[in-house]
């Protein structure tokens, strides 16, 4: 019985057609694509979508409790519009610690594209506009605030800028240098090829977490915030690249032994051309899966790292620096909404960690599923 010839429009498609159509199927994947693109979008956004100034601290409102959005006032009437009431402080009885409470009394209507602190778009656009606010006198703090009275919903989107992009910055080094090591040590072979696994090797046997908090300890305090974001970045770049290269290695060497890298070598291609036309590029699918799956664990590691004091410092904001104070029992207890920074890590892990498999599966579309 003769076979079935695929159809002419199945034999044209290309390589990254079936890697895309593999992994459109994927809806886990595609959710953690659309999580990843919204934390992104608010890390970049995130002056615009705060209400007030995540930075400045206001001890007016040290530790106000999240405001809910009402559509039906003290009297019973339906309005359209979203309100918040009024927050006034009160001296809690049972633990004579001021508290807050709702003033029923004062309803505050949420208005949409309205004027507020000043900051700049994009970093380069002076702008005070801002997505949401309330008139003067009244306050929207969705998320509640920390101890200084800074708005947590706008700390946490700020708070995404430095961890998402240092976590990106980090796996780019990573990649670089894992992708370039690799492919030379595959390639090359021989005294090059053994002098580098044996330089892994002793990478490698140093602990990766005592390592990175002895690194992270001694960075001061007075170095410019710019100066320690890249000294972070490299700090979990300095191991991580080994099992890249350990990896791209493998794929390099068994690359290398085909026919079509041999005939290129008798057609007299120069070794750059090989390497850039033919070896990377059979490798960056592996590369591509790689950084997704990365980039959580860094997320993970800046998050401990600041939550025990030796990370990002303040006045940067990250996520692992907001959780800082949900150190003592005592303040977590009272004030629970601390804790608003940890569900987004793991959303952030989650959605790269649900990206990364999908990928994973899709670059090979050829794999029965």
């Amino acid at each position: 019985m003769p076979l079935a010839m695929p159809a002419a429009e199945e034999r044209r498609e290309s390589y990254g057609a079936l890697v895309w159509r593999k992994f459109r199927k994927s809806k886990i994947a595609i959710g953690g694509g659309v999580l990843i693109m919204m934390l992104v979008f608010m890390a970049i956004f995130a002056d615009f979508l705060a209400a007030s100034d995540p930075i400045t601290p206001n001890m007016q409102f040290a530790y106000t409790r999240p405001q809910q959005i009402y559509f039906i006032d003290s009297h019973g009437q339906f309005h359209i519009q979203p309100f918040t009431f009024g927050q006034k402080q009160e001296l809690d009885p049972a633990t004579f610690l001021p508290s807050w409470k709702t003033d029923y009394s004062k309803p505050y209507p949420i208005r949409l594209f309205v004027q507020g602190y000043e900051y700049k778009l994009l970093g380069l656009i002076p702008s005070r506009l801002h997505l949401y606010g309330v008139d003067e006198g009244g306050t929207i703090f969705l998320l509640g605030t920390d101890k200084f009275g800074r708005d947590m919903l706008g700390r946490i989107a700020m708070g995404a800028r430095i961890s998402l992009s240092l976590s990106v910055v980090a796996t780019l080094i990573i990649i670089a240098v894992g992708a370039t090591v690799g492919i030379i040590s595959g390639y090359y072979g021989g005294w090059a090829d053994n002098l580098i696994q044996r330089f892994i090797e002793f990478l490698q046997s140093f602990p990766a977490l005592p390592l990175w908090m002895a690194l992270a300890a001694i960075i001061p305090i007075t170095w410019d915030q710019t100066l320690i974001f890249i000294t972070m970045s490299a700090i979990f770049a300095l191991l991580g690249w080994t099992q890249l290269a350990r990896q791209i290695r493998g794929k390099v060497l068994a690359l290398r032994e085909t026919d079509f890298i041999l005939a290129a070598k008798e057609m007299g291609a120069s070794d750059a051309r090989i390497i850039f036309r033919h070896l990377f590029p059979n490798c960056l699918s592996h590369i591509i899966v790689v950084l997704t799956l990365t980039i959580p664990s860094i997320i993970l590691s800046e998050s401990f790292l600041s939550f025990l004091g030796i990370g990002i410092q303040e006045p940067l904001v990250s996520w692992g620096t907001m959780m800082r104070e949900a150190q003592s029992l005592q303040t977590l207890g009272s004030n629970p909404w601390l804790m608003w920074p940890a569900l987004f890590i793991v959303l952030a892990v989650v959605g790269f960690n649900f990206l990364g498999d999908g990928l994973r599966d899709a670059v090979d579309p050829y794999a029965v599923d």
